[in-house]
């Protein structure tokens, strides 16, 4: 018989009650160090008083009133990411997909509006998540999300993650833009390097095309800069951002340029919850926090702590974890143990991660964590490869 929830997820038996900074409460009362922050979504932890507060003094005003009105707080956001992105122009949306939709619809349009309607395909790579409705997994083209959903959405053509010859060698008269994650989450924390980034820029500019970047999971200070491209030192035309920017409210953003978005105009695209008053309200605090003062630099500082500590792990169990890699706070350890069950021990010893492809278990702390918790985190660590067969090496 089915259960009531549509049995589409592999939870977990555990549920949790409370939550406050890095730390998580279940039911039973037991404690969990949250590195997993819900796939890199409660950036700044659980309770944050500020967000805490911003959203409460909004839910006593007023939840929802739709796009037919100016809200004044979405466009105080939008002015505040266009001040610190490239971008010129911000579409607010609910959840990440959503925010990939509006950039897929926002590429062909451009090429659409200046001449050019047969330009509409877009390059992806191989490897790559965009989310779960059916352009998006289309885009994606991994094989474990499009089965038993074809036809696909036609448009996207998928080259090898990182070979730029692949890629000039895909483009053609109907190639309209090029979509890629700085660093891919789901596939293993893999990041596309600097040159990388940069090639694509001169790529997308040679040819006419958009370059579109999906900062869903390392955008929002994830990676120490408040968008990981920033590390690169290029600019995309879109970027679709989510998860971190609500720090757990549901809230993205499609961001663009003003050439990029000649074409969205009234009625073109359109959301009924997209931007509403209670997002704003909680986007606007975690801008606060994220932009205050020394909170990035001090965000990077802690991530390095936490790498070098990361590596002296695989130095001393190389049978159980074998590299460290990832950008700031989006870590991956590849394992040299199934990923599940050393996720499934860190988890009983009182840590959360996420599973990733490759055989790696993410680390996805909230921005907040201190030496402690890092320490903490080590301590787990430490204790769950020690007590692995061979697990000393």
């Amino acid at each position: 018989m089915i259960p009531a929830v549509m049995p589409t997820y592999r939870r977990v038996d555990l549920a949790f009650e409370r939550g406050e900074g890095a730390y998580l409460y279940a039911t039973d009362g037991r404690r969990y160090l949250d590195f997993a922050s819900g796939i890199a979504v409660t950036g700044l932890g659980h309770a944050h008083p500020h967000l805490v507060k911003a959203l409460q003094e909004q839910a006593a005003k007023l939840w929802h009133c739709s796009n037919l009105f100016r809200i004044p707080d979405q466009e105080r956001l939008a002015e505040r990411l266009v001040a610190n992105s490239f971008a010129d122009t911000v579409f607010f949306s609910n959840s990440g997909v959503e925010a990939i939709e509006c950039g897929i619809k926002l590429v062909r349009k451009y090429h659409d509006e200046t001449g050019n309607p047969e330009r509409y395909r877009i390059i992806c790579l191989e490897g790559a998540f965009h989310g779960r409705t059916l352009a998006a997994i289309s885009a994606g083209g991994q094989d474990k999300h499009t089965e038993g959903f074809e036809p696909l959405v036609d448009g996207f053509d998928h080259v090898g993650f990182g070979n730029m010859g692949e890629l000039r060698a895909a483009i053609t008269g109907e190639t309209a833009g090029i979509l890629v994650e700085p660093v891919q989450g789901e596939s293993g924390v893999r990041i596309a390097s600097p040159e990388y980034l940069a090639g694509l820029r001169q790529v997308a500019d040679e040819y006419g095309l958009m370059l579109f970047f999906d900062e869903v999971q390392c955008g929002m200070g994830r990676t120490g800069k408040l968008f990981a491209h920033e590390w690169a030192g290029v600019a995309p035309d879109v970027m679709a951002v989510a998860k971190g920017i609500g720090g757990g409210f549901p809230v993205a953003a499609c961001l663009a340029t003003e050439a990029a978005a000649i074409g969205m105009t009234a009625g073109v695209h359109g959301s009924t919850y997209g931007g509403n008053p209670l997002a704003m309200a909680v986007a606007n605090a975690v801008l606060d926090v994220i932009l205050d003062d020394g909170f990035l630099e001090r965000t990077e500082a802690i991530a390095r702590l936490l790498r070098e500590r990361l590596e002296g792990l695989v130095e001393g169990y190389p049978a159980v974890i074998s590299e460290v890699r990832g950008a700031g706070l989006l870590i991956g350890l590849k394992c040299a143990v199934p990923n599940t069950e050393l996720a499934a021990r860190l988890r009983e010893n009182g840590m959360l991660t996420v599973p990733a492809g490759d055989n790696v278990v993410r680390l996805l702390p909230p921005l907040i964590i201190d030496e402690s918790h890092v320490e903490q985190a080590l301590d787990i660590l430490g204790r769950s490869c020690a007590a692995w067969p061979s697990g000393n090496g």
